[in-house]
């Protein structure tokens, strides 16, 4: 049996682990370590006295992967991202935030909802966590829709889907983990989230004033507020614009030279000036280590996904199955863009099953370099290939892209993440309802995919303008 073989069945007992319920971390660790068993024993022809050596060889290549891998500098950028979403709730950025949003485009048809988005858009500058994002909004933006008669499915199924924004609009985690595993810049591509998040913002607030129109008593507009009040909400959102603009400091210098420094120092420095504004709101001791302790938990558990399948990435290097999938997808006698598609349409059912990390974690050292052969390989230029762009620019549109399709597992019925926390911080709406309620955002996401696939400089705009990717 040879490498390739040896892949295809390893991967296939991966699949297994997962679908009977093994955590994707250990099932990736696993897998990948009976891989490389099985590859270094295969080269001493499956001799007995070499079992041993093979094993040692294999768990020797496994255990550097955790060292090497935390101590990139990309890799620290998780818990801060995590650490500043935490921070601005306590910092009161979130109620700021909303309140500022519904004094500004309430007064549209679907008003609060499309406040919900806008706000939720806002607080994901300064949250790289879906999850926390859709849980804070359930406390403040629901009761207030219910309040004016929204119907209580529409008003879930609004904050689980805007909740999803966190992942596209830095500072986002999964672009980040992206990054890591397809070794991207990563200032590129926190870069190349910005206009993509906005334009996914600004299609779910169309959505919202589209039903309202068209949707008798969907929910009322809220006016009555005077341009001084709208003036007077705006400085309390203005730490988010800080924090923004100090990441991006740290990622390009507009005034020339060199950036202020690495996107790492720029996260923490942002951290730092939240957790200043925090104590400044009057944040306890309690409220501290609780922020803490739920930053390490949610860290840790995406470290461990990453070494996880880090050690299976590894194995497939020696599988060599990427590459045979690249060939195999080269030669398909169908257009790339064809190709794209059904891979795009793949993550969407592959979401139905999985989370968005494991998902992403799992796929894209096989998936990754189809796509970059697809274009035309590393070297080739933007007017020779496929999609109209340098492989560094298809690496970067393609995760943003990506990243979109796996927010769709976070409001995707059976497991949809967002989808549980909304419901479970309010337990008068059953995650049935919550999950119905996002079912119109489903429509806007594609016309976002759709949008993002046909004009790729919307992602590429700003990497190319400030770094000229």
């Amino acid at each position: 049996m040879g490498s390739l073989d040896i892949g295809l069945v390893v991967t296939g007992f991966l699949i297994v682990l997962v679908v009977v319920g093994m955590r994707v971390a250990f099932a990736a660790a696993l897998a990948g370590l009976v891989g490389l068993v099985w590859i270094f024993w295969s080269r001493r022809d499956y001799a007995p006295d070499a079992f041993f050596w093979a094993l040692d060889v294999a768990i020797k290549t496994a255990g550097q992967i955790p060292h090497s891998k935390i101590s990139s500098q990309a890799l620290s950028l998780i818990p801060v991202f995590i650490l500043i979403g935490f921070l601005a709730y306590y910092a009161g950025l979130t109620s700021a935030l909303f309140v500022a949003a519904k004094r500004w485009v309430g007064w549209l048809p679907g008003g609060l909802a499309v406040a919900t988005v806008f706000a939720t858009a806002g607080f994901a500058a300064v949250s790289g966590a879906s999850v926390a994002t859709s849980a804070v909004f359930a406390r403040i933006a629901i009761p207030q829709m219910l309040e004016v008669g929204y119907n209580k499915r529409f008003a879930a199924g609004v904050v689980a889907a805007a909740g999803t924004l966190a992942s596209l609009i830095p500072p986002s985690a999964i672009l980040v983990i992206y990054a890591i595993i397809v070794e991207q810049d990563v200032g590129a591509l926190l870069l190349a989230g910005f206009l993509p998040g906005a334009f996914s913002a600004v299609i779910y607030g169309a959505l919202v004033i589209g039903m309202a129109l068209v949707i008798p008593n969907f929910g009322p507009a809220v006016g009555g507020f005077t341009w001084r009040q709208r003036f007077a909400a705006l400085p309390g959102a203005l730490p988010i614009a800080f924090v923004v603009v100090i990441i991006v400091l740290f990622i390009y210098n507009p005034f020339g030279g060199d950036a202020w420094g690495t996107p790492a120092e720029g996260g923490a420095l942002g951290a730092f000036v939240v957790f200043v504004m925090a104590l400044y709101r009057g944040m306890r001791w309690r409220q501290l280590k609780d922020t803490l302790l739920e930053t390490a938990k949610l860290a840790v558990m995406i470290f461990a996904i990453i070494w996880g399948v880090l050690i299976y990435v590894r194995f497939l290097g020696f599988a060599d199955l990427p590459g045979a999938f690249s060939e195999w997808i080269t030669s398909l006698d169908q257009s790339p863009m064809l190709t794209l598609v059904l891979i795009l349409l793949a993550y969407a059912v592959l979401g139905m099953f999985m989370d968005a990390i494991g998902m992403l974690l799992l796929t894209l050292p096989v998936v990754f370099p189809a796509v970059i052969a697809l274009n035309g390989g590393l070297d080739v230029t933007a007017a020779e290939s496929a999609f109209g762009m340098t492989a560094t620019g298809c690496g970067i549109w393609f995760g943003i892209i990506v990243v979109k399709m796996a927010e769709l597992c976070l409001i995707t019925p059976p497991i949809g993440l967002n989808c549980f926390v909304v419901a479970g911080v309010r337990p008068d709406i059953s995650v049935q309802d919550v999950f119905r309620g996002t079912a119109p955002f489903f429509v806007a996401d594609a016309l976002t995919i759709a949008g993002l696939i046909a004009f790729p400089g919307i992602v590429l705009y700003l990497p190319g303008l400030l770094l000229n990717v």
